[in-house]
């Protein structure tokens, strides 16, 4: 029995190898190899050279990459804020009225996380175009004025990719958020309406305690998605006009394989891991500091 101790302890570790192996081969040394040629001037073909820091600090000087990353934090608002409000309003009103077909109108709702994103994109694309659903819709009502290329004006071109975001986003988060109200019992919602409470103070007062883990997954990969989005940006504006829509991601990839500098594009892949791992930390910090 003890010389076969050893190997019992060994059992656990030989039933997750596999899984270990798989995740090492194919994420922990990709990822370890982006930083590798993050110190590196390489073009991905001849030997790099190495520059310490220099790419890093590329990613604080360089104007364009800073306002990459300005534009993606401004995408989180549109992929998880505005979602979660949203969401919130229409959970509460879903949970606590009685509506026909309401599995029905979960599956409507959740649609958008099931189609690919590039389709997504595409669809969008042809709402803002010119002669776009959008702008026809704008003259029917005879606001002609208000009709632009939305995705071709500096100044809207972002917004209409949030916007794509928020349309993504709010299923998901709606479903996340009705699941957590569903466990709120019946009982308390009668209580504080005896009370006098408005639906208002309920929603504070009950729900959103009740829901906070909830919440916090929904900004979790809400908040991934957003700093992470390359295909929406790529089909829908290609980072355009001019320099208006361009995210992290996309930088990654305009680096790498338009400019051959793959050692700065692995710089900036890194920062926005690191940056996604930092902010998703926080937010799950504060869930849990509230609970």
């Amino acid at each position: 029995m003890r010389g076969r101790a050893p190997r019992g302890r060994a059992t656990p570790y030989l039933f997750v190898a596999p899984a270990l192996a798989v995740y090492g081969a194919f994420l922990l040394y990709p990822l370890l190899r982006a930083v590798q040629f993050s110190f590196y001037d390489f073009d991905g073909l001849t030997v790099g050279t190495p520059v310490g820091l220099a790419n890093y600090a590329a990613v604080l000087t360089d104007a364009g990459l800073r306002a990459a990353f300005g534009h993606a934090l401004v995408l989180v608002v549109f992929f998880s804020l505005l979602p979660l409000a949203v969401g919130l309003v229409l959970a509460a009103l879903l949970v606590r009225a009685r509506v026909r077909g309401l599995p029905l109108f979960r599956t409507v709702v959740f649609l958008p996380q099931v189609i690919a994103m590039v389709v997504v994109a595409v669809a969008w694309r042809r709402i803002y175009a010119p002669d776009g659903t959008l702008n026809d819709l704008l003259r029917a009502v005879g606001l002609d004025a208000l009709t632009r290329t939305w995705l071709g004006d500096y100044a809207t071109a972002l917004p209409a990719v949030g916007l794509i975001g928020t349309w993504v986003s709010t299923g998901l988060v709606t479903v996340l958020l009705m699941a957590g109200m569903a466990r709120v019992p019946k009982e308390l919602y009668e209580a504080a309406s005896l009370d006098g409470a408005s639906p208002a103070r309920q929603l504070r007062a009950l729900t959103l305690p009740a829901i906070r883990p909830e919440i916090a997954v929904a900004l979790t990969l809400t908040i991934i998605s957003a700093l992470k989005t390359f295909d929406l940006v790529y089909v829908t504006t290609g980072g355009g006009p001019g320099t208006s829509t361009t995210v992290p991601s996309y930088e990654v990839y305009r680096r790498a394989f338009e400019l051959g500098e793959v050692g700065a594009a692995a710089a900036v892949g890194v920062v926005l891991t690191v940056l996604v791992f930092a902010v998703n930390l926080v937010v799950n910090r504060v869930a849990d500091r509230q609970r």
